[in-house]
């Protein structure tokens, strides 16, 4: 397999993000992946019906025996609830400290139920973020770390390098899906480097498990050698696709098309 990916996140039960979206994106684009889930929801396209945690020693026990035997390339993580787990989570990677990271901090999903708990931020903010290869969060969880408003591009711009600054991380994609007109923002920067993505939005409401589908698709890219930049680029152009192409399931938010690079045979 080219490419080996240990997605630590949550559990979505329609299949549509989290340690599902997660699967079928890395696999799709030809990586192998590895899980080590956080949480367990009871989920669906109109929302979070319920949460249950995993006990952090045994999220712990999850990563080790998967990098002891099987190894990563890349290390993405996703939902992981409680500041417990983030401690845990952190203990591991102290022995891996040479496996990129990225990290998907997730707080709330698509239907606007909380993710994070609420005492979680410092710690992820404290023990997490400073050890990425790459941060990538949406407007409300930018605004969430850095204590501030995110009104228009000008001010998106800023907070990513904001970001760039106050978390120590080596790479920020601050995303722009949640800003309203007919235009998409995506900024980029890193020490080196600053790009503005930008792109026409889909109109979808099939857009479930985007965040979690974009942020695995970047780390399958960076275990299978791109830099996190062209990580990025490839990861937003399979994101459009598999947006554009989705079909309508369930009653509210559907998930994206993953599996649209997938080759169909016809049976014998």
């Amino acid at each position: 397999m080219n490419g080996k990916v240990l997605i630590v996140a949550g559990s979505d039960s329609g299949g549509g993000a989290g340690i599902q979206a997660d699967i079928k994106t890395v696999t799709c684009l030809g990586g192998y992946a590895a899980t080590a889930i956080t949480a367990l929801t009871a989920q669906n396209t109109l929302g979070v019906h319920g949460v249950v945690a995993i006990e952090p020693a045994f999220v712990a026990q999850q990563m080790r025996v998967v990098l002891a035997d099987i190894g990563a390339d890349c290390i993405k993580t996703g939902m992981l609830f409680d500041q417990h787990i983030i401690a845990a989570v952190c203990a591991v990677l102290d022995d891996y400290p040479h496996i990129p990271l990225l990290v998907d901090p997730v707080m709330v999903a698509q239907s606007g139920d909380r993710l994070l708990d609420a005492g979680a931020l410092a710690a992820m903010q404290q023990l997490l973020l400073p050890r990425a290869a790459l941060i990538t969060p949406n407007l409300p969880e930018a605004e969430a770390l850095l204590g501030c408003s995110i009104n228009d591009l000008p001010s998106q711009q800023q907070s990513a390098r904001d970001l760039l600054a106050q978390t120590g991380a080596a790479a920020i994609l601050l995303k722009g899906g949640h800003a309203n007109g007919d235009a998409m923002h995506d900024v980029y920067v890193c020490p080196q480097q600053e790009a503005l993505l930008s792109d026409k939005r889909i109109t979808t409401r099939n857009n479930h498990g985007t965040g979690c589908t974009l942020a695995a698709a970047i780390a399958t890219g960076i275990a299978q050698g791109l830099d996190s930049y062209r990580a990025v680029l490839r990861a937003r152009q399979y994101l459009r696709i598999a947006l554009a192409s989705a079909s309508d399931l369930g009653e509210g938010h559907g998930p994206v098309n993953h599996g649209h690079t997938v080759a169909r045979f016809d049976p014998p």
